[in-house]
C-alpha cells in the first residue's frame, strides 16, 4: 500500500489532472492506494478572500464566488464525458450554493470567525477530490471518495489543529480495511473536531494529510508529487544553479522545510519519520526524474552541507538589563508571556553573559508580543532592572542544513567568512545542540544575496561568479571588453571563474543586466538602451546586491571617483584604471583603503602606475614582506617617452606629440603628461603604496614646456608648441651634444627614518651608462632601492602605454579580485 498527495500547481486544471491520472494508473500495479488531493492551485487563497470580503461587507465576494464555481464547473466539462457530468455538475453546485451561504452568513453578520473560515476553505479540496474522482471513475478506475473530516479527528484549534492521533489510526484504518477498493481518493488539509465540525491542517496541509494516512495504514512509501523534481540545494528562483537533493535524512528534511523549503510541509515529516516509512518527493510534469528520496540513511553523498533555506519577515526581540544577571526563570517568563499569546518562537540565542537574550518571532506578531513582553516585566522595567523590550523588524533568517556538519570543522567560520566578504551583516545566530542547523538572522535586502553567496561557498565548487560592472566605454574600456570575451571561456574552464559583465556605462547611455551582457553585440545594446546617469548607475549597482560584484572605473573622469566610498561601504570592490582617487588627498586616500579593508572589499589600481607592468604588485609583495623602499627612480610617462625616443628635431615636436594622442598613449588632455602632472601623481601613489605620507605639493615639478603652452584649450596646447618648436629643438640639441638622451624622470627618497622625505619630477639628460638610456618606444621603467636591494636596484621595466596593455592590467586586477 502506498499514499500519494497531489498539490494545487498538479491539480490547477484539467491538463494537469490527466497526468495526475496517468500517475494514479500507473501505480495501480502496486495494490491499494490512497490518493489525497489539494485545491485547484490558487481557490484557497480567493477562499479566504472571499469570506474576509464578506466579513467586510464588500459584495465583491459574489463575483469572486462565482468565479470559483465557473472554474470548477468548466474543469468538470473538460474532464468528463457529457454522459457523465450531469451527478458531477450537481454536487458542485450544491457545494457552491453552501458555500454561498455560508458568505452570505458572515456578510450580514460582518464577522469571520476561525471556525467559520475553516468552513469555507474547506470546500476547495471537497471541489477538486470529488472532479478527480469522477474523472477517473469516466476512465473506468474503480474508486472510493472518501471524507478526511470522517476520519482525521482533531481538536478546536481552528485553522491549525491538532490530530488525535490514536482515534484517527483507528478511524483510518477501519475504514481503508472495510472497503473492497483498491483506490482512495481524498480530500487533504481537512479534518473535524469529535463534534463533527471542519477544521484544518495548516497551510500546505494536504501533506500532512498523506503523512497522517501513510503513518495509521503503515504504508510502504509516501509519495509527495508537486511542480519540480525533489529538494533543491536552494530555491531555484533565487539560485539559478541550484541542484536537486536526490537523498536527504527526516531530519535534514524538517530543518529545510521549517525554514523556508516550499516544497513540502513542515509537519509531515514527523508521522512517517516515527514509523521508517520513505518520503519520496516527485514531479507531476517529470514523472521519470528520480525526485528526492526522504528516509532515515541517506545514500551516496559525503556533502556536508544538505540545503540551504531562509525565512521572511522576521522581528527581533532583544531583552536586555544587568537585572537578569544570576536570576532564574527570565528565559522562562518571556517564553511563557509570548506563548500566551500563541506566538511562536522560531529562532533563540543568549549571550553567556545572561545580561541579553534575543528571539526571532514573525513580524506580524511583533506589536502584540512587545505589548504582552513589557506587561510581563513591568516591575523590572519601572525599577530600572531592564530595558524596554527593543522590536527590531526588516529581517530574515538563511539558514544551512545537514547532518554532516557536526564531523566537519569550520562550516560556521565559512559560512560567516562568505557572507562577511560580500557585506552581508550578521544579526544573531543560532546553532541546535544536533549540529543539523546553523541559522543567521540578516537584513531582508541581503536574503537572496546571501543565499547565492552561500550556494557558492558550499555546493558551487565548479566555479566561482563575479559580477562586473564596467564604467567607460572608450579605447581602454572597449578594449577591456574585448579581452574579457575572449577570455570568458578559458577562465570558467581553467579557473573555474564565471566573471559576468553585470553592467556597462559611460557618460551618455547605461545598461545592465543580472544574467550578463552578451558582449559579442554591447556597443548595439548600449546605444538602444536608457539614458546614463552615473548616481542611478550606482544606485541600481547597490539594489541588484549581487554577490562578488566589482566595479571597474576605466575613465579619466574626476566625478566617478566620488562613489567608489558609497560602493565599498556595500562591499563592492573597485578596480580603477582612473588615478584620481589614489592621487587624491591623502586622507581621502588612507580612507578609500581602509574602507575596503574594514568592509571586505579590494581597491586595486595597479595601472595607475605602469599601465600592464606589475609595478605596484611587485611594490605590495616588498612591503607585506617586510622589506622598506628607501629611493624610487623611474620614467613613468609612456607618452614622454615616445615623444623623445621619436622628436629628433626633424620633424616639429607638436606633430610628435599628435601622433602619441593619435595612437592612444596620452591622456585626453596631452597637457596633462607633457607638464608632468600625470607623473607626479604616479610617483606619488608609489610613494604612498611604499607607506610614506605624501601631497602633491611634496614634489617639485621641473617642467620643460613654457608658460603659454598651459593656456587656451588643447588646440591652443598644439599652437603654442608649433610656436616654441625652437625651444625643444634646443633641448634636444643640448642633450646631443653631452651624447645623452633626454627622458622624463621622477624621483622619490626617504631622507631619514623620521618620514622626511623629497621628491621630483622633470626633463633629465640620461648617459650612456644610465639604466634609462636604453629604453626605448612607450617604454617604462621603476628602480626600487630597498633594504633587500640597496645597490642593485630591483627594476620592472616593459611597455608602459597603450590600449592594450592598459586594459590587460585592468583585467589582471580584476581576476585578482576574484581570489580574495
Amino acid at each position: 500500500m502506498k499514499v500519494l498527495k497531489f498539490g494545487g500547481s498538479s491539480v490547477a486544471n484539467a491538463t494537469n489532472i490527466r497526468q495526475v491520472a496517468d500517475i494514479v494508473i500507473k501505480g495501480a500495479e502496486s495494490g491499494k492506494q490512497i490518493v489525497i488531493v489539494s485545491a485547484f492551485g490558487g481557490i484557497t487563497d480567493q477562499l479566504i478572500l472571499a469570506g474576509e470580503l464578506a466579513a467586510n461587507g464588500n459584495e465583491g465576494y459574489k463575483e469572486l464566488l462565482e468565479s470559483i464555481e465557473k472554474r470548477h464547473l468548466d474543469t468538470t466539462r473538460e474532464l468528463l464525458p457529457v454522459t457523465n457530468q450531469s451527478s458531477s455538475l450537481s454536487l458542485i453546485k450544491q457545494y457552491c450554493n453552501q458555500l454561498d451561504d455560508i458568505c452570505e452568513g458572515v456578510f450580514r453578520l460582518q464577522e469571520l470567525s476561525l471556525r467559520t473560515k475553516d468552513r469555507i476553505v474547506s470546500y476547495g479540496e471537497l471541489l477538486s477530490s470529488q472532479i478527480i474522482s469522477a474523472y477517473l471513475k469516466s476512465l473506468h478506475v474503480q474508486n472510493e471518495w472518501l471524507d478526511s473530516r470522517l476520519v482525521i479527528s482533531t481538536d478546536n484549534t481552528y485553522g491549525n489543529a491538532k490530530v488525535d492521533f490514536v482515534k484517527t489510526t483507528a478511524l483510518i484504518t477501519n475504514s481503508i480495511n472495510q472497503s473492497t477498493q483498491n483506490l482512495f481518493l481524498v480530500p487533504g488539509f481537512i479534518s473535524a473536531t469529535a463534534e463533527g465540525f471542519t477544521t484544518t491542517l495548516g497551510r500546505g496541509g494536504s501533506d500532512y494529510t498523506a503523512s497522517i494516512f501513510a503513518a495509521c495504514l503503515q504504508s510502504s512509501v509516501l509519495e509527495i508529487w508537486t511542480d519540480v523534481s525533489g529538494m533543491m540545494t536552494a530555491d531555484p528562483r533565487w539560485v539559478t544553479n541550484a541542484k536537486p537533493i536526490p537523498f536527504i535524512s527526516y531530519q535534514e528534511a524538517m530543518e529545510l522545510s521549517h525554514f523556508g523549503a516550499k516544497v513540502i510541509y513542515p509537519p509531515t515529516i514527523q508521522p512517517v519519520m516515527a514509523s521508517n516509512i520513505p518520503v519520496w518527493v516527485k514531479n507531476t510534469f517529470a514523472p521519470e526524474d528520480h525526485g528526492t528520496l526522504i528516509e532515515t540513511l541517506v545514500h551516496g553523498s559525503d556533502e556536508k552541507i544538505r540545503g540551504i533555506s531562509s525565512i521572511n519577515k522576521i522581528a527581533l526581540l532583544n531583552l536586555e538589563g544587568s537585572g537578569m544577571v544570576g536570576i532564574p526563570g527570565f528565559s522562562r517568563r518571556l517564553f511563557e508571556a509570548l506563548s500566551a499569546q500563541q506566538i511562536n518562537v522560531i529562532l533563540i540565542t543568549q549571550s553567556s553573559s545572561e545580561h541579553s537574550i534575543c528571539v526571532a518571532i514573525n513580524t506580524d506578531d511583533a506589536a502584540l508580543a512587545k505589548l504582552s513582553v513589557d506587561k510581563a516585566f513591568s516591575i523590572e522595567l519601572q525599577s530600572g532592572l531592564l530595558e524596554p523590550l527593543v522590536v527590531e523588524d526588516g529581517h530574515s533568517i538563511v539558514a544551512l542544513v545537514g547532518d554532516r556538519m557536526k564531523s566537519h570543522p569550520g562550516v560556521a567560520g565559512q559560512m560567516f567568512g562568505a557572507l562577511g566578504r560580500n557585506g552581508i551583516n550578521i544579526r544573531a545566530i543560532a546553532q541546535g545542540s544536533s549540529e543539523k542547523n546553523i541559522s543567521a538572522v540578516i537584513a531582508t535586502p541581503d536574503v537572496k544575496k546571501a543565499v547565492n553567496v552561500l550556494h557558492e561557498a558550499f555546493f558551487e565548487n565548479v566555479y566561482k561568479q563575479l559580477n562586473v560592472f564596467v564604467i567607460g566605454t572608450g579605447n581602454v574600456g572597449s578594449k577591456l571588453l574585448a579581452q574579457i570575451l575572449q577570455q570568458q571561456s578559458y577562465l570558467l574552464k581553467h579557473m573555474n571563474l564565471q566573471l559576468r559583465i553585470t553592467g556597462i556605462a559611460n557618460s551618455r547611455k547605461m545598461l545592465v543586466a543580472e544574467d550578463g551582457i552578451d558582449l559579442s553585440n554591447w556597443q548595439q545594446r548600449l546605444q538602444e538602451s536608457e539614458t546614463s546617469s552615473l548616481q542611478n548607475f550606482v544606485e541600481i549597482i547597490k539594489q541588484k546586491n549581487l554577490r562578488n560584484s566589482v566595479l571597474v572605473d576605466v575613465t579619466a573622469s574626476a566625478v566617478v571617483p566620488e562613489i567608489y566610498k558609497q560602493l565599498l561601504t556595500k562591499s563592492i570592490s573597485i578596480v580603477a584604471c582612473n588615478k584620481i582617487a589614489a592621487s587624491s588627498g591623502y586622507d581621502n586616500y588612507l580612507e578609500l583603503k581602509n574602507l575596503a579593508r574594514e568592509f571586505n572589499a579590494s581597491f586595486l589600481f595597479e595601472t595607475n602606475v605602469g599601465a600592464g607592468l606589475p609595478v605596484i604588485g611587485t611594490l605590495n609583495d616588498l612591503i607585506k614582506s617586510g622589506d622598506r623602499v628607501n629611493r624610487i627612480e623611474a620614467v613613468l610617462s609612456g607618452t614622454l617617452n615616445f615623444v623623445f625616443n621619436n622628436y629628433d628635431g626633424t620633424i616639429p615636436f607638436a606633430d610628435v606629440v599628435k601622433q602619441a594622442q593619435d595612437e592612444g598613449y596620452t591622456e585626453p588632455d596631452p597637457r596633462l603628461d607633457l607638464g608632468g602632472t600625470d607623473v607626479m601623481r604616479k610617483i606619488m601613489i608609489l610613494a604612498r603604496e611604499s607607506g610614506y605620507k605624501i601631497e602633491m605639493t611634496d614634489i617639485t615639478n621641473h617642467s620643460f614646456l613654457p608658460a603659454e603652452c598651459f593656456e587656451g584649450s588643447v588646440e591652443d596646447f598644439y599652437l603654442a608648441m608649433k610656436k616654441y618648436e625652437s625651444h625643444f629643438a634646443k633641448l634636444y640639441a643640448d642633450a646631443q651634444a653631452s651624447n645623452c638622451k633626454l627622458k622624463f624622470v621622477a624621483s622619490f627618497t626617504a631622507t631619514d627614518e623620521a618620514g622626511n622625505l623629497k621628491a621630483s619630477v622633470g626633463l633629465q639628460h640620461i648617459n650612456p651608462e644610465h639604466d634609462f638610456y636604453h629604453l626605448y618606444g612607450k617604454d617604462n621603467i621603476v628602480l626600487f632601492k630597498t633594504l633587500r636591494y640597496p645597490e642593485l636596484p630591483l627594476v620592472v621595466k616593459g611597455a608602459g602605454a597603450g590600449a592594450d596593455v592598459t586594459a590587460s592590467g585592468v583585467f589582471a586586477d580584476i581576476i585578482r579580485v576574484s581570489a580574495q
